[in-house]
């Protein structure tokens, strides 16, 4: 059983290490996060902490998912600061422990993501992945259209080049709600 909390940006920093942790799971167990394996722990801090400063502007938003009183998973939605972009948000950095797949966990990251997206006021979601990761059948099974294929989009963690497929989802926008960030 897990929790998920949406972190603000001082408890993003009090978590880098916790987040850190997680990315170089994450990456050295061969998911395609934007990291080459092996991760340097230093350089997976560093990361999570520029990420407070657009988290607290807006810009981001970060959940992390607790189990065992320790960090399990996580998701963000970052949000574009262009005025005609206002109604959209991508989808970033779902990661779960390697110890944790398996359980249902990324499914509820993205409920929570897509969930809090409709509250921003956001109607349409975009995400890229691996192509043929399990990744994509997660983001299939839960309802997202499959835009197309970019070859040779990304390497690996490894260092391997590798297509990446986009997805893209409709949420419908809470009633009253306001876009995510006003440009």
């Amino acid at each position: 059983m897990s929790t998920v909390v949406r972190l603000a940006a001082d408890q993003l920093l009090r978590s880098v290490d916790e987040l850190a942790d997680l990315l170089a799971d994450t990456v050295n167990g061969g998911a395609s996060v934007g990291f080459l394996a092996p991760l340097d722990r230093d350089a997976a801090v560093e990361w999570w902490r520029g990420r407070a400063d657009v988290l607290a502007k807006g810009g981001l938003a970060v959940w992390a998912a607790y189990a065992r009183g320790r960090i399990v998973g996580t998701v963000s939605l970052a949000f574009p600061d262009k005025p005609n972009s206002s109604h959209r948000a991508e989808v970033v950095k779902l990661m779960v422990h390697r110890e944790g797949r398996g359980k249902g966990l990324g499914r509820s990251l993205l409920a929570t993501a897509e969930r809090a997206a409709a509250e921003a006021g956001v109607t349409l979601l975009n995400l890229d992945t691996e192509t043929d990761s399990p990744a994509e059948s997660l983001y299939r099974s839960a309802g997202w259209t499959r835009a197309g294929v970019i070859p040779d989009y990304a390497r690996t963690p490894d260092g391997v080049l590798r297509p990446t497929t986009i997805f893209y989802k409709y949420v419908v926008a809470a009633e009253g709600s306001e876009p995510a960030l006003s440009g």
